[in-house]
């Protein structure tokens, strides 16, 4: 069923209760497989990301030996049939899933002080339990806090969230509100993008827009996202302070 975006307005509420401006409920954990070096699980909404990190560790020997002298951010994704509604498998050679590893493995390869680590290899894997909207801000906060936890040196966090435009069609160019962090529904009925900062909002890593939409409203939802990015990485910075003051009482006790 289409959604009815003429509900939208700056004083209303959303579909799931929040307003033009609010984020959904995020919350997130570090170190929850201890077999890796490090992870992480991450919630944004219904959205359900697991983050595995392996290394740095040195790069199984190919062809020819990599003469570069910085690491190489190897990412995987992995989804769940049962994580969205259309049940449908997703395979590796899927299209969306390699943009998807492609674009997280550029964001973190400029990020990481990856020179540290001379013919090495970082390894991300992401298993997607759940999926309602976000997916690839989900999967970079999730990434963030899984190398932070695996003690791999980097600039800052990398914070992401989607925005939107609330009408569908040009005719209603002077009802484009723009809207914050998108769920599953509002994906598939309103243009959005995806935006990833560091620093807060002096640089943007990653901005990425799968729909169509007016150069005029373009501005609205760069602004409003980065707003977000800046909200979101101060929960990131919250969960990893958390979980340094329970590993550091957990030493002391």
């Amino acid at each position: 069923m289409p959604l009815d975006s003429s509900i939208y307005t700056l004083s209303a509420l959303r579909l799931d209760g929040r307003r033009w401006n609010e984020l959904r409920r995020i919350n997130g954990q570090i170190s929850t497989q201890q077999a890796a070096d490090g992870s992480s699980y991450f919630e944004m909404g219904n959205t359900k990301i697991i983050c595995t990190v392996n290394g740095p560790q040195e790069q199984k020997r190919g062809g020819g030996r990599d003469q570069s002298n910085e690491a190489k951010v190897e990412v995987e994704i992995g989804i769940a049939g049962f994580s969205g509604v259309d049940r449908k498998r997703r395979t590796r050679n899927d299209k969306r899933i390699q943009e998807m590893q492609y674009t997280i493995s550029s964001a973190f390869q400029n990020t990481l002080f990856t020179h540290l680590y001379p013919h090495s290899t970082i390894a991300i894997t992401l298993h997607v339990l759940s999926q309602d909207g976000s997916l690839l801000a989900a999967c970079l906060n999730a990434c963030t806090l899984a190398l932070i936890d695996a003690g791999i040196p980097m600039s800052d966090y990398i914070a992401a969230c989607t925005t939107g435009s609330m009408a569908s069609y040009a005719d209603k160019e002077d009802e484009a509100d723009p809207l914050l962090d998108l769920n599953g529904s509002e994906e598939q009925e309103l243009p959005f993008l995806t935006v990833g900062t560091s620093g807060g909002e002096d640089k943007v890593n990653v901005l990425i827009m799968e729909t169509r939409v007016q150069m005029a409203r373009l501005e609205a939802m760069i602004s409003v996202g980065l707003d977000g990015c800046k909200q979101i990485r101060g929960i990131l910075d919250g969960i990893v302070r958390a979980h340094g003051k329970k590993v550091l009482q957990s030493k002391v006790s």
